[in-house]
């Protein structure tokens, strides 16, 4: 059920499609299940009609696949969308690590190694979620260490498919647990300063993922 009292200055329309949004990101609706707008109603306690247009708004977007005389499905997320996701980061965040190396100031650094151990405290808890904000956060502030606007655009445009692809990824914590080590490598030479074996460091992390999602499902292009 929606909190609308605490949203209650936004329209109903933008709560319920920022929420949908939110359950197709994160794997509660999971992907290529039916999106029932009766269903999605009663349990968010709303009409029918910001249902509608929120699944249509995901259409656009590509987070839902509408079907003729089928209905509404949240889109699958294939192999080859994951090593492409994955692709894109290798280039992209090791470039922002390079960056950060020569600009990140010491708070920034202070920040990202507070993030870091966050993240291995999550792994060593087993707690899925925790390890999803805290690798999230990890990236995200080498990004904003950067101090480059148009590289920081860029990551945020693709922000929610590399969400997506978390949630899916983390399923299975055989794949994570190394990664506290290689979030550390890469933070070590930020903090050293080294720009080249920063970029070294975060594209050698990115595919290693690639490496091991290929395995796991037999992908080859």
């Amino acid at each position: 059920m929606l909190d609308i009292g605490v949203n209650k200055h936004r329209p109903l329309r933008e709560i319920v499609y920022e929420e949908l949004k939110m359950q197709v990101l994160t794997g509660q609706i999971e992907p290529g299940s039916r999106m029932m707008e009766v269903e999605l109603a009663e349990s968010l306690g709303v009409s029918r009609t910001p249902i509608r247009e929120a699944i249509r708004q995901l259409e656009k977007e590509g987070l839902v696949t509408i079907e003729p005389r089928r209905g509404a499905y949240a889109s699958q997320v294939s192999v080859s969308d994951m090593i492409e996701i994955l692709e894109v980061r290798a280039d992209i965040e090791g470039f922002a690590a390079q960056l950060a190396a020569e600009r990140m100031d010491n708070d920034a650094k202070g920040r990202l190694y507070s993030v870091a151990e966050r993240y291995a405290q999550a792994v060593r808890d087993s707690d899925t979620d925790a390890m999803i904000r805290s690798d999230t956060d990890f990236h995200h502030i080498i990004v904003e260490g950067s101090n480059n606007r148009i590289l920081l655009n860029m990551v945020e445009q693709i922000q929610e498919l590399v969400l997506r692809f978390r949630y899916i990824y983390y399923d299975d914590f055989r794949r994570i647990e190394w990664m506290p080590r290689e979030h550390q490598a890469i933070l070590d030479q930020i903090k050293k300063g080294n720009a080249e074996g920063a970029r070294a460091a975060a594209e050698q992390h990115v595919n290693k993922l690639k490496t091991v999602v290929a395995s796991d499902y037999g992908f080859t292009k």
